[in-house]
């Protein structure tokens, strides 16, 4: 793998106020990469950065080999895509399409072709004569992707281009960007504060919060193996119960031990143990009777619980429930409506739970961290 987009000791300042510290990542040619991460964490100020719009304070950023870190954003190599669009209203959406194109001194004849080209490859083919105020919001962002990608450059980056649009337009136009992306195979850069935009669209997720990076790795990664609580909770749900290390891969929560993935957290630890609504696996109450011994022997962390609240989300019921036994060990269950339907589960009903060991992960107490 080739990396396209390499940064390194990154620092960025406003006055007093310190927006990126010490950033360093390295983008591979040809990938799709998000920056995810709340508000105010960075995201925008390094894509910024990376275009030359905010040069700065401190370190570098190489394109393909190339030292960009202090050139202006006329003489490095990317198209961006902004979440207003930016269109201009005054112009056609030909002409929006091939300004870049003529600014670059092509001909007319290259110029027509490059445009039908694009129109052609967003499906928009029969608009070329409109202006923007004639198309909806998600014909608009494709025009504005296609103006970005006129040019055919290095780098492509998207800051937050979806954001604008209404939930259907956004899942619709969302598939319709990566396998944009996938077909031309530009090296791209995108930043969203959506986790389910991130998690379905790119190839890898850098999560950021207060200017660092907190973690970076694939969809699945983050999300089954977060490095960290602010990880963990920011991307998806996350049931977080305070717990003690009893030895290696075991902890004790109120007077219940259960198995763990504990790290290198020594005895005594306080820490907190986490595991995803999903994972908590319903059983039916007769799985723990007598006679059943083969079935016991292969679930780990099983126990009964009672079933507090029950909410339905269309593809499944998130479900509060409550080990009545261990104090403080109170869960959020999401159960898939066949689960529901065919273990006859219902607020007050007392069912038996499975907390598989290899998904309870133990991160600090203080720091949020693993160890």
């Amino acid at each position: 793998m080739t990396t396209f987009l390499k940064i390194r000791d990154l620092w960025k300042s406003f006055g007093q106020f310190v927006a990126l510290r010490d950033i360093s990542l390295d983008v591979i040619e040809g990938e799709f990469l998000c920056f995810l991460g709340p508000s105010g964490c960075g995201k925008t100020t390094l894509l910024r950065a990376i275009a030359g719009l905010d040069i700065q304070t401190a370190g570098t950023i190489h394109q393909a080999g190339k030292d960009v870190s202090n050139l202006p954003p006329a003489e490095r190599d990317f198209g961006i895509v902004f979440q207003s669009y930016a269109l201009f209203p005054n112009l056609t959406i030909s002409e929006n399409i091939s300004f870049g194109l003529e600014n670059a001194g092509k001909n007319k004849a290259e110029v027509k072709k490059r445009v039908d080209e694009l129109l052609q490859l967003i499906g928009l083919p029969e608009q070329r004569d409109k202006y923007p105020a004639q198309l909806s919001g998600g014909q608009q962002q494709r025009i504005a992707l296609a103006r970005a990608i006129a040019t055919s450059p290095g780098l492509l980056l998207l800051d937050e281009p979806l954001s604008a649009l209404d939930a259907k337009v956004r899942v619709h136009l969302r598939h319709e960007m990566t396998e944009l992306q996938r077909k031309l195979k530009v090296t791209t850069v995108m930043v969203t504060h959506d986790q389910e935009e991130a998690l379905s669209m790119a190839d890898r997720i850098v999560v950021m919060n207060h200017g660092v990076i907190e973690q970076v790795g694939t969809p699945t990664e983050i999300y089954t193996d977060p490095v960290s609580l602010f990880v963990a909770d920011f991307i998806g749900e996350m049931n977080q119960v305070p717990a003690e290390v009893t030895k290696e891969g075991e902890v004790r929560v109120g007077n219940r031990t259960l198995l763990c993935r504990t790290g290198d957290f020594a005895p005594g630890s306080k820490v907190i143990a986490a595991l995803r609504p999903e994972d908590v696996i319903p059983h039916d109450k007769d799985v723990r009777l007598p006679g059943t011994p083969d079935v016991i022997e292969t679930l780990q962390n099983t126990f009964d619980v009672v079933i507090k609240e029950m909410e339905f989300l269309g593809s499944f019921w998130r479900t509060s429930v409550s080990d009545e036994e261990a104090e403080g060990l109170d869960l959020t269950a999401d159960f898939s409506i066949n689960a529901v339907r065919r273990l006859s589960l219902a607020v007050g009903e007392k069912i038996t739970v499975e907390l598989p060991a290899d998904r309870l992960k133990a991160f600090s107490e203080t720091s949020g961290a693993e160890q």
